[in-house]
């Protein structure tokens, strides 16, 4: 198994500082790592240049797991295919990752154990009848708003949280300024997701985002392998 991390772009032959103490934990536990230019794979869109100090595997189809910052599905595929061309084969494929990226995706396994959501496509953004038939099953309870991938948190009340779903003039504002804000960076269109009030325990000092008593649980095959404080 190797580890594929992002190289630092000022120091190709290291790890991205964000992933050394990780990059340590791989070599303790036995595991190699390679590394590849984040920067040529997403801003020159050259995967082969991004992946060339990586090395051919000895053998054929050899398993590897990315661990990187976060990548478009089509950039995704595109270090899948340049990984392969080396013998290495990402343990996600692109199927795969494009289902855990986009929540549209994975909503109907999860719906069961996540908040309602409802979603319309980028050319419908802009259509504020539309957004708020789309919003009549959450009445008028309060709603955040996201693009597929991410959301704009940290300007809540701004760009993200929206007090009542049939707020009309609230939804436009919010949804109008997330639009703004993400300009080209949006990921497919919009999501709307029903708010859940866990218990809070402050607010945000530089952004003024509500802080509540969080953790992200990562299950592997039913098993819990981590419980970390968000």
């Amino acid at each position: 198994m190797h580890i594929i991390f992002c190289a630092d772009p000022l120091a190709p032959r290291a790890v991205d500082t964000a992933y050394t103490d990780e990059a340590q934990a791989a070599m303790d536990s036995g595991l190699e790592y390679d590394l590849i230019s984040y920067e040529q794979l997403v801003h020159e869109h050259d995967a082969a240049a991004a992946v060339r100090r990586v090395p051919a595997a000895a053998a054929s189809s050899e398993l590897a797991l990315y661990r990187g910052w976060m990548l478009r599905p089509s950039e995704y595929h595109e270090l899948y295919d340049a990984l392969l061309a080396r013998e290495l084969l990402l343990i996600n494929n692109p199927a795969a990752y494009r289902t855990c990226h986009y929540l549209p995706e994975s909503y109907p396994l999860i719906s069961d154990a996540t908040p309602a959501s409802a979603w319309l496509p980028l050319d419908a953004c802009g259509d504020l009848d539309a957004i708020m038939r789309l919003l009549t099953p959450f009445g008028d309870q309060p709603v955040i708003v996201k693009d597929y991938v991410k959301s704009r948190k940290h300007e809540w009340f701004e760009a993200c949280y929206i007090p009542s779903a049939a707020d009309r003039q609230a939804v436009g504002r919010v949804v109008t300024r997330f639009l703004e804000l993400q300009g080209d960076d949006i990921s497919e269109g919009l999501v709307f997701r029903a708010y859940v009030a866990f218990q809070p325990i402050g607010a945000h000092p530089q952004s003024g985002m509500p802080l509540t008593r969080e953790h992200r649980l990562f299950f592997l095959d039913g098993t819990l392998l981590a419980d970390a404080p968000y």
